[in-house]
């Protein structure tokens, strides 16, 4: 792959492994630091729909994300591997209500999490950007690296407050 087609983002959370893979892995969990209300439990294979709703964890973010409030995306569970890998899959930085983002690929997030030295070593690898329409890709691509270095710091908080 190249460097325009996957982000990675990793973090040492502070906090044991089976506490982390229920933060990432759990749809009510997952929603309350990333900032989404889903429609359906995670399940491999489901097809489901995640609302945008701020953040609980961080005013900050919360206010940046509070524009697009409302806002639907849809996601297809991939893999749920307990205590070793969640993924699944969405249209990145599909925000702009007028545009129909349904025939375009999908890319490709999973979660890896691994035991460390005073935590859990969480890894966030986005993938499949080459794939995305040349119009789009660049923008959603830096959307989204901003993005996920945000969610890192936000799943850390939502660890911290919930220990």
């Amino acid at each position: 792959m190249s460097d325009t087609d996957r982000i990675v983002k990793q973090i040492l959370l502070k906090a044991p492994r089976e506490r982390v893979w229920r933060a990432v892995s759990d749809a009510k969990q997952f929603g309350a630091w990333f900032g989404m209300a889903f429609d359906a439990p995670f399940a491999p294979g489901a097809k489901i729909t995640g609302k945008i709703v701020p953040t609980q964890v961080d005013a900050e973010a919360a206010k940046s994300q509070e524009p697009y409030a409302g806002m639907a995306f849809d996601f297809i569970i991939d893999r749920i591997e307990p205590m070793d890998v969640f993924s699944f899959r969405w249209h990145p930085y599909a925000v702009d209500p007028d545009t129909d983002y349904s025939q375009e690929p999908m890319t490709l997030i999973v979660f890896e999490l691994k035991d460390e030295a005073g935590g859990t070593r969480l890894t966030i690898t986005e993938s499949g950007f080459d794939a995305i329409p040349l119009a789009r890709r660049a923008e959603a691509f830096a959307a989204n690296e901003g993005g996920w270095e945000a969610q890192t710091m936000l799943i850390a908080k939502y660890l911290e407050r919930t220990a």
